[in-house]
This record gives C-alpha cells, sequence and structure tokens, in this order.
C-alpha cells in the first residue's frame, strides 16, 4: 500500500511530458479550492484561498502554481511598465510556469527562455554563459535566480552583455533586510547547511540591503521599487501578493538599465517605471 502513490507518480511522469505537468496538476488542484475569495492575475482563477507552499500557509495559487511575488511581478509590469505593450525582445531566466503562461502569449513580445535544465525553457545555458549576441534583447527577466548562481557578478556582466542598449533587466530576489551586507561562505555547502546560513538548501548566498549597490557595481543604474507599498489593502489581500515569512519579508522589484556612460544609444523612459 505504501508503494502505491510512488508508482502512480512514475507512471504519470512517464505518460505526461514534463512541461504539460503543472498545467495538469493545476486542474486537479483546482477542483479542491473552488470558491472566490481570492483571485490569481497569472491565470485569472479563483479559489476559496491558495494553497500552502513551505512555511507559508496561503502563498501558492492552486491552479498556475505562482507564488507571491510572481503575482506581485507580473500587476508590476502591467501597471507601471510598457513590456506588455510595446514591440519588444524578452529573455526570462529560469522561467516560472505562472509567468510563462501570460509572457509567452503576449503578442507584442518575442519571448526567449533560458535555463540550466529546466524543461520549460526552450535553450538549456547556464545565467554565466548566455548563448546569445550581445545587445539581443531589449528586456531580461530574471526573478530568484541570482541567489542559486555561483559567480552571481558574472551573471549581472551577462546580462548586461545581451541587453541593447536602453535595455532593461527586471530583477527580483529574497533579501534578508535585517543584514545590511549579503553574507556569502565557501565553506558551507551541503545542503542542510545552505538552509541553515543562506534560508534554502539551494541558495549559495542571503542578499542584504546591499543588493542594490551589489547589481550597481556591475554596472547598471538600479531603482528599487517598493511596489506593494503603493497597493491598497483589498488588492494585496485579494491577489495573495504580500509574502508571509520571517526571514524574507519583502518582496521589491529592482528595474536595472545600463550605466550612462556605458550606453551607446537612448535611454529608458523613466515615466514607464
Amino acid at each position: 500500500m505504501v508503494a502505491r502513490p510512488t508508482v502512480a507518480r512514475r507512471t504519470v511522469g512517464a505518460l505526461i511530458p514534463a512541461h504539460r505537468r503543472p498545467q495538469l496538476a493545476g486542474a486537479v488542484r483546482s477542483l479542491r479550492y473552488r470558491g472566490d475569495a481570492v483571485s490569481c492575475p497569472c491565470c485569472g482563477g479563483s479559489f476559496d484561498r491558495f494553497a500552502a507552499h513551505r512555511e507559508r500557509p496561503r502563498a501558492k495559487c492552486p491552479r498556475c502554481g505562482s507564488l507571491e511575488r510572481h503575482r506581485l511581478l507580473l500587476r508590476f509590469l502591467e501597471e507601471r511598465t510598457d513590456i506588455l505593450e510595446r514591440p519588444l525582445e524578452l529573455l526570462h531566466a529560469a522561467p516560472e510556469h505562472a509567468l510563462l503562461l501570460t509572457l509567452s502569449r503576449q503578442p507584442n513580445l518575442r519571448y526567449r527562455t533560458v535555463d540550466l535544465d529546466s524543461p520549460l525553457a526552450q535553450d538549456h545555458a547556464d545565467l554565466m554563459a548566455l548563448p546569445y549576441p550581445a545587445g539581443r534583447f531589449d528586456v531580461v527577466l530574471c526573478s530568484h535566480v541570482l541567489e542559486h548562481v555561483s559567480d552571481d557578478r558574472l551573471a549581472l556582466s551577462e546580462i548586461q552583455r545581451v541587453l541593447a542598449p536602453g535595455g532593461r533587466a527586471v530583477l527580483m530576489s529574497p533579501i534578508d533586510e535585517h543584514r545590511p551586507d549579503t553574507l556569502e561562505d565557501d565553506e558551507v555547502v551541503t545542503p542542510a547547511d545552505r538552509a541553515r546560513v543562506f534560508g534554502q538548501a539551494d541558495h549559495v548566498r542571503r542578499y542584504g540591503r546591499d543588493f542594490a549597490a551589489r547589481v550597481a557595481g556591475c554596472g547598471f543604474e538600479v531603482e528599487t521599487v517598493p511596489y506593494i507599498d503603493e497597493l491598497p489593502g483589498p488588492v494585496i489581500r485579494r491577489m495573495g501578493l504580500r509574502r508571509e515569512s520571517d526571514l524574507f519579508e519583502r518582496d521589491d522589484i529592482f528595474m536595472c538599465t545600463i550605466a550612462a556612460d556605458r550606453e551607446e544609444t537612448g535611454g529608458v523612459d523613466r515615466s514607464l517605471l
């Protein structure tokens, strides 16, 4: 009896392509959460509540799997930028299923995805060695990725390299607001130690309040956008936009452009940020 769920999962895994599994799992979960108390801007679904995720009891969309940061980021892109309106080349690093659903359907975007091994990605490559020519993209979207990368400064330099003049990098990352400086330690290597020191088993650093300065040190101009502070409480609750976590309390968005003295032409319309 104990082995049956494992066998069933393996059978499903063998029959259903990996990129289709999130959609199927979401359809099944949606039946358990039927209701109209909350709604997800990523998939448009309404539910009686959001599902639990790790230590957070109301975090995950039952249908598309979006978390608080995904829903917040999509609303930000829709409300505060022109990224979903203008014809643009967009690179999405480590694409999340929930955001991919929306972004891949945007008629204005020439949308490309990259990850080292995710079945959701079109291209499989390391963020520290992107397989694209310089200046290829107008926008690079990179959310909760840099804390997993062994050399985040090299990854940031690659993001900068593939951005066209005047291009933008939209970054998010878990940040420990209690720490002034980012914590790194090459001796912390086991999953258990990384979870204890960095907050998650596959993190290789814990960013502090110096995150924006760290990105700026790689040649970007950085604007920290505390977007959630602009939203009314009913919207935050309805869409489940605020992370309930004692460790990483905020989900600020970092809008990054190439520093003025390194741009060849043009710039970003700041009114769109």
